[in-house]
């Protein structure tokens, strides 16, 4: 045992990883529907491995929670941004709100029960459960002045009030949410979504309704009708392609050969051709053209399905109608536009929907079709595995050195502090790559790992720095400081209901999801769809969540220097 102590002492990267492997295990466990979480459990681990008076060095603890910053930053900067704008503004300052409120609570708490900086900060963190504000608190620590050993004994107290408010912030404020909060507004949760979706919606969101964009799909017919004989699939495309409500011939067997739709062989009776198109569209190309038949061969042609960002100028102010009827004339094949994103927010496609410079078009087609495409309107943006290194390395750089610009304001220094300037340079390169997409990629699998491993790693860092004040502490402060966490995760909830319903008039179900949204409680989101049957909370849950993401990691230093 003795051994095992020494060598986590003198090689502090196995305790943390160590840590890293306890709290993902035990995150993943689920209590009921209650689970700690990845970051609380990693927490904890690292505050009980910390008894063994083990210490990593800040530098690794800093690299850590960089990486997660910008991570987080650059995954809600397409959300948050175009937020700021005025469809999303009530959301925007309803979050805001809710932020002030928790801030506010902690800091008065705190004064009451004589805690220090330290345990505000924790207590505001856990209580309003965002690993972001615990992050962002403890690596700016030093600018309350203290000298080196008052500075670590103060982290451990963030840890500390962290670890001990986290639970009832989230299962507390899930359950709140989910069951006591829609009789506070008087409101039958399953009841009105079901209206919503009936009224608001035009479906229901349970059911999954009807899509816009169907899957585009290919079938094969034996044609049957006259009335196509002697065409060509180029004159059948152009002819009946729209009238079929867009069903178009792929691929045409004459005899034994197969041959393109840009074939000039005319199509005869009892003739095989490949069609493809919605669902709706085969079914009444059934019926024009003959029966389907089952054609394997026929229908073993590559199909690519890719996202094309539109940078050529010239290829511009076309409607949708016009760039299929275009391709449909230069190949006598089809290309589908399934959907089209336009500064990074999704638009309703419809055929006289103008393209403008830089949309990104998700188009389906033959492979071959498809890289023509691409040249003809800009560049592809496909999916990968490697992620933008460059730009990230970039954004973390330009952030953190603007964070380090100090302002003196009647003689005091103001700065945003690196941690805060790599989180806005996210939320920038984030909001850029969402427009630009021909840059900047970062993978989803590979944001997971900045994320996650990002913040638990800077977690289990910070748990095994604070270990050795973890007895002590909860000695002094438990159960005080779990009563004050109930308040700071509640009363902003509370304060939220009634400001959503009689200032910002949101409809309950909605408002329920802000307020899940606005506490960061991704738990509270869950109970709440489970108690509705529904999916309607969610529309209410995206904005307030981003917004709070980011307000609560600045409220991290926020109430440091409120405390000072």
């Amino acid at each position: 045992m003795h051994i095992l102590v020494d060598i986590l002492r003198h090689h502090p990267e196995i305790a943390l990883f160590l840590a890293l492997a306890f709290g993902f295990w035990f995150g993943s466990l689920k209590f009921g529907s209650f689970s700690l979480g990845s970051v609380t459990s990693t927490l904890i681990a690292g505050l009980l491995i910390g008894q063994l008076d083990i210490t990593v060095a800040p530098v690794l603890q800093d690299t850590f929670f960089t990486m997660f910053l910008f991570a987080i930053g650059y995954s809600v900067g397409p959300q948050f941004i175009p937020a700021l704008k005025k469809d999303g503004l009530p959301q925007v300052v309803f979050a805001l709100i809710v932020c002030a409120v928790g801030v506010a609570t902690s800091y008065l708490a705190a004064k009451v029960l004589g805690y220090n900086a330290g345990l505000a900060a924790g207590l505001l963190a856990g209580g309003m459960t965002n690993s972001g504000t615990l992050g962002v608190a403890t690596a700016n620590v030093h600018q309350l002045g203290l000298d080196p050993g008052q500075t670590r004994a103060m982290a451990s107290l963030i840890a500390i009030g962290y670890a001990v408010t986290y639970p009832f912030g989230t299962a507390g404020a899930a359950w709140f949410v989910s069951s006591l909060a829609p009789k506070l507004l008087g409101f039958d949760l399953q009841k009105g979504c079901k209206e919503y979706e009936a009224t608001r919606l035009g479906h229901d969101a349970e059911s999954g309704g009807e899509m816009a964009n169907l899957p585009r799909m290919a079938r094969a017919f034996r044609v049957e009708n006259g009335d196509l004989v002697g065409r060509t699939p180029r004159e059948f495309n152009t002819e009946f392609g729209d009238t079929l409500g867009g069903a178009f011939i792929t691929r045409y067997r004459a005899g034994s050969a197969i041959l393109e739709a840009d074939t000039s062989t005319s199509i005869h009776s009892g003739a095989t051709v490949a069609m493809a198109g919605s669902p709706q569209a085969l079914f009444h190309a059934e019926k024009m053209v003959g029966p389907e038949v089952d054609d394997g061969e026929l229908l073993a042609y590559t199909v690519e399905k890719i996202d094309i960002v539109v940078t050529r100028k010239a290829a511009a102010n076309r409607t949708v109608r016009d760039l299929e009827r275009d391709e449909l004339a230069r190949y006598g094949r089809p290309i589908f536009i399934l959907g089209l994103t336009r500064r990074g927010q999704p638009v309703a496609l419809s055929p006289d929907l103008k393209i403008e410079h830089r949309d990104v078009l998700t188009v389906r087609g033959v492979h071959s079709h498809v890289e023509d495409l691409i040249k003809s309107l800009g560049s592809a943006d496909r999916p990968t595995t490697k992620s933008d290194i460059a730009f990230m390395g970039a954004g973390i750089v330009i952030g953190s050195l603007v964070g380090t610009i100090t302002v003196h304001a009647a003689g005091v220094p103001l700065s945003l502090s690196p941690s805060v300037g790599t989180l806005l340079a996210g939320l920038i390169f984030g909001y850029l790559r969402s427009i630009y997409r021909t840059f900047g990629g970062i993978p989803k699998a590979g944001l997971w790992v900045f994320n996650n491993v990002g913040l638990n790693g800077f977690i289990a860092a910070v748990g095994l720095n604070a270990g050795p004040g973890l007895v002590s502490g909860l000695a002094h402060y438990g159960v005080g400081l779990f009563v004050a966490g109930m308040v700071v995760s509640l009363l902003p909830i509370v304060v939220g209901l009634y400001v959503g319903k009689y200032v910002f008039k949101f409809h309950p179900a909605i408002l329920l999801g802000a307020c899940a949204g606005a506490r960061t409680c991704t738990a509270s989101l869950g109970a709440l769809q489970e108690a509705a049957r529904s999916t309607v909370p969610t529309l209410g849950y995206t904005v307030p969540y981003a917004v709070s993401r980011i307000a609560l990691a600045i409220s991290g230093i926020v109430i440091l220097l409120l405390m000072k």
